[in-house]
């Protein structure tokens, strides 16, 4: 993959010797890729991500992977709680409301493909800014093909059939699965749904808690990598 060269000022080294082992992926919300581009190379706005990829595929590098991108800020993952040190973060040329492009996807497949070999990341830890941050970001949003990447062990996809059972409370679930941000039941559940149920609306239900048991149950935060 032929990366174009667009450095940004907006960077520093990983925290106490982390090296990466996520992936954030976001949105831009911004008209076009160039403008997107401006934002996160101006040092004024203090913001930026190791890449971007825009509508027709092409892919920019702004910071190299083995820096501090500031592209997560608050929030977490399991026990990581400084995502900048331990992450890539790749922002995806879109307004937040609309397709994601198939040239757009099909360079994000070669590039995540390319940067989970390099830093052995597992699937799992390939998650969207909305999972690390609920109730303070929504992207890559409900129109990002989340399916399409676990289908190629690109991040990780839900099954139905596990039934709950004892007492064991959804946000206590969803902790085991990563999401341990401090924020409430509901903020949780509507970063859950617009990743893995973006159609879904009411209260939480049965299928809610059936595909959290099964993401934490296969995907444990703190256990090693297991097969899907």
């Amino acid at each position: 993959m032929i990366c174009k060269d667009t450095p940004s000022p907006n960077f520093n080294k990983r925290r106490d010797g982390a090296q990466p082992d996520m992936v954030v992926l976001h949105y831009t919300a911004m008209q076009t890729a160039d403008a997107a581009l401006a934002r996160l190379c101006n040092a004024q706005y203090e913001v930026s991500a190791h890449y971007l990829i825009s509508k027709t595929g092409d892919v920019f590098q702004m910071v190299s992977e083995d820096m501090r991108a500031w592209h997560a800020g608050a929030g977490c993952w399991g026990a990581v709680t400084d995502v900048n040190s331990r992450s890539i973060g790749i922002e995806l040329d879109n307004c937040g409301y609309s397709p994601f492009c198939e040239p757009q996807m099909a360079a994000l497949e070669i590039l995540l493909a390319g940067i989970m070999q390099r830093w052995n990341i597992a699937p799992e830890r390939v998650i969207g800014h909305s999972d690390m941050a609920p109730g303070r970001k929504i992207d890559p949003g409900g129109r990002f093909d989340w399916c399409r990447l676990a289908k190629s062990r690109l991040s990780v996809w839900p099954k139905l059939g596990r039934k709950p059972c004892g007492n064991t409370g959804f946000v206590d679930v969803l902790k085991q699965f990563g999401m341990t941000a401090d924020a409430d039941q509901e903020s949780l559940l509507a970063a859950f749904r617009l990743r893995f149920r973006p159609w879904a609306t009411g209260p939480l239900d049965e299928t809610d808690r059936e595909i959290a048991l099964d993401l934490a149950l296969r995907f444990p935060v703190d256990a090693p990598p297991m097969n899907t």
